[in-house]
């Protein structure tokens, strides 16, 4: 029997004796005259092809111990011997569709620089932001939430200038919708970028914030933002019954396929720092612990979040991410809705300034803390890294 190759002869007996470490392919061009049971036959009687051997047993580093095999029955390192394992068992997955990339803007035509954040920027509304968003749906990232930085002649203590349908925000909004159709625009529903007081709500005379008169204006805001073409309002205010007031509003101007993401769990966190140097945002006197969350506090998140769930959110949000991995978790397992986490502007730069540094790598230790929220529950990531993640996941540098 033989095997017809345009070159040369391929004999059954050659088959059987040809080392693999001579010749590692078959002809290419090549007519099959034996059989496979002729093959078969001859494995059979003896005469089996040569293969390579049994690789050899690793040797130990010299000193290494002899000892008896543990007498255990499950040893977990099976399953991570090898990449292509490790892979096949990974629980949680990371892409650039799970992000929501953050995007300061102003109404210069310059983009610039925020200090506390490197790499991040204060862009320019008609050029700056289109060029951002671009480069982030070029590697898969089609969501961005917008925050204002906005003048300082246009804040009052009511905050009115939120829903001017002319304001910064509605401007951006429908300069991107013209450009990128597609792309899934979050914004911010709060009053501490217009108010003339940097904080979330109207400020009473006695310093007292006010809730449902702040409310009021939210509604208004978030109609605003609906009618310029945003497909996800976010209340961040952490005032009660906006969810049910806001989606009370919406539907009435039409707006039923607008969703709402509520800043379920929003705690008074040290870790906003850079962001309020970013809108020039920061109380202008006090704090903010009359409406956002005690950090301290963990079973209150689940209040929050009945509430949210009753009033009619689509979307329940923990902020800040990272130190609160354990409240990510805790809604996780209580509501059927997707999570959000929101790695704030004081994680973001900690991980940049580590790795200016190089006290850490900053692009795995970047990559890790985004699995980490992923891994705790959260559906999708607002984060600052959005651009730069994505192009690591996309094998991209630059």
């Amino acid at each position: 029997h033989t095997f017809v190759d345009l070159k040369s002869p391929f004999t059954l007996s050659n088959y059987l004796s040809f080392s693999s470490s001579k010749r590692r392919q078959p002809p290419s061009l090549f007519t099959v005259r034996a059989s496979d049971s002729d093959f078969e036959a001859a494995v059979v009687a003896g005469k089996v092809p040569e293969a390579p051997p049994v690789p050899p047993t690793p040797a130990s580093p010299a000193g290494t111990p002899v000892v008896p095999s543990l007498p255990i029955q499950r040893r977990p390192r099976r399953n991570r011997r090898s990449p292509a394992l490790r892979s096949a068992f990974q629980e949680t997955t990371l892409s650039p569709a799970n992000f929501v990339y953050p995007l300061f803007i102003h109404e210069g035509e310059e983009d610039t620089p925020i200090g506390a954040m490197p790499g991040c920027y204060r862009l320019g509304w008609r050029h700056g932001l289109l060029e951002e968003v671009a480069k982030a749906r070029d590697v898969g990232v089609n969501s961005v939430v917008l925050f204002p930085k906005i003048p300082d002649a246009l804040k009052t203590p009511t905050g009115d200038e939120a829903y001017n349908e002319d304001g910064l925000v509605p401007r951006s909004i429908r300069l991107l919708k013209d450009k990128y159709p597609d792309l899934i625009i979050y914004t911010d529903v709060a009053l501490d970028p217009y108010s003339s007081d940097g904080h979330d709500g109207i400020v009473r005379e006695d310093g007292v914030i006010m809730n449902d008169e702040t409310v009021h204006q939210l509604c208004k805001q978030a109609v605003a933002q609906a009618r310029a073409g945003a497909d996800v309002v976010s209340p961040s205010d952490m005032m009660d019954g906006r969810v049910g007031a806001m989606r009370v509003a919406l539907d009435a101007e039409g707006f039923q396929h607008v969703s709402i993401m509520s800043y379920t769990a929003k705690y008074a966190s040290s870790f906003y720092g850079p962001f309020r140097e970013a809108l020039d945002s920061n109380p202008r006197f006090g704090d903010k612990k009359t409406y956002q969350m005690n950090p301290a506090n963990y079973r209150e998140a689940l209040t929050e979040m009945r509430e949210d769930e009753s009033e009619g959110a689509d979307i329940l949000l923990v902020k800040p991410g990272l130190p609160y991995l354990d409240i990510i978790r805790l809604l996780r397992d209580n509501s059927p809705l997707p999570i959000a986490a929101y790695q704030v502007s004081g994680e973001y730069s900690m991980i940049k300034a580590g790795g200016a540094l190089k006290m850490i790598d900053e692009e795995k230790v970047m990559m890790e803390s985004l699995l980490c929220l992923r891994r705790a529950g959260a559906d999708i990531i607002l984060t600052y890294f959005a651009l730069q993640a994505a192009r690591t996941l996309c094998g991209e540098k630059r």
